[in-house]
Parts: C-alpha cells; sequence; structure tokens
C-alpha cells in the first residue's frame, strides 16, 4: 500500500507540474522562440526594452556581462523588444549597434511583458522553466528615481535573484519597482 501510494503521488505531481506558455516570437535574426525551449533551464531572464528607451540602452553592456556570467550556469537570457510602432528591421540595426549576446525577441503583442506583469522599460523578469515568476524588477538600484540616479549601483537586485534562484532558494525581494519608458500594454 505504501509503494502504491508514492507511486500515485509522483504521478500526481508529474501531471501537475506546470507548462512553459505557449507563445512564438521571432528574434532579430529570423530565428522562433517557444517557451518549451526553457525546460531544463535553472532560470530564464527577460530583459524587457525598446529601441528609443535610454535607460534599457544603458543596460545593455551589464545584461551582456549577466549572460555571460550565468548563462554557463543554466541561465538562459533573452532580450523582449516591446514597442510595436518599430519594424523588424529597425529592431535588427539596434540589436546589431548595441551588440545583444543573447537573442532579441520582437513581442508586438505585448505577450511576455502580460505573462510577467512587465510595466517599463528597463524591466526584467526571472522565470522558472515553466514560467512562473520568480523576479520582476529592476536590474539593480542605478536609477531608483528618474530625477536623481546613482553613480554605481548599490544593490545588484537581478544578481541577487538569480544567485538565490541557482541556490534553489526564493529571491530575497520577489518583486523591485522598477523605472523607466512605459510599455504600451493598451494597444494590443
Amino acid at each position: 500500500m505504501g509503494k502504491l501510494f508514492i507511486i500515485l503521488s509522483l504521478m500526481c505531481g508529474a501531471l501537475s507540474a506546470a507548462a512553459p506558455p505557449k507563445f512564438e516570437l521571432r528574434d532579430t535574426n529570423g530565428a522562433v522562440h517557444i517557451a518549451d525551449e526553457w525546460r531544463g533551464k535553472k532560470a530564464v531572464v527577460l530583459f524587457f526594452t525598446m529601441t528609443d528607451c535610454p535607460l534599457a540602452n544603458g543596460y545593455v553592456p551589464e545584461m551582456n556581462r549577466l549572460r555571460a556570467l550565468y548563462g554557463p550556469q543554466g541561465v538562459a537570457f533573452y532580450a523582449v523588444q516591446v514597442d510595436d510602432t518599430v519594424t523588424d528591421a529597425a529592431v535588427k540595426k539596434y540589436a546589431q549597434e548595441f551588440a545583444y549576446g543573447f537573442p532579441m525577441l520582437n513581442d508586438p503583442r505585448m505577450i511576455l511583458p502580460r505573462l510577467t506583469g512587465a510595466k517599463v522599460t528597463p524591466e526584467v523578469a526571472v522565470l522558472s522553466s515553466t514560467g512562473e515568476v520568480l523576479y520582476l524588477g529592476r536590474i539593480d538600484n542605478k536609477v531608483e528615481d528618474l530625477t536623481h540616479p546613482r553613480y554605481a549601483a548599490t544593490e545588484p537586485e537581478l544578481r541577487n535573484a538569480l544567485d538565490a534562484v541557482l541556490a534553489g532558494k526564493a529571491p530575497k525581494e520577489a518583486r523591485t519597482r522598477a523605472v523607466g519608458c512605459s510599455i504600451n500594454l493598451e494597444s494590443k
């Protein structure tokens, strides 16, 4: 009877495991990305950006550094371009000019901002391999207020969240307040 209970518990757990959300988004090189590619990843980072957001553009080098540091540890990184008024060609040119070291997805229908609750750029979401939002907020506290940016960050919130997730723990702060350029979720 004990073995049957264990087998049934394992089967129920497998059936109740969340499946990744469904979407198909093309990156700037024309490749199609779906959430199923998140399977087996320890975490997924979505970096929400717009081609003309100066704050987001300023974070590209830091995001490339984080991708170089955490990518080998099983963390997938994606930039998510959320301006539905910019052409695919302009997004491709932008991604090349800013030397993104990870795929940039064009999301004019705002699928991923709606999935995560992102409202501004730059904002990041750390997801589980099944799409559960583990962290949503700013990359660090360099810009807590648009009128008083710091010279250098003193709190690396995204790094802290990734370190916690990789250690098998929940991030100490699951949400932080990001400031920047508004994502227009009303248009789609």
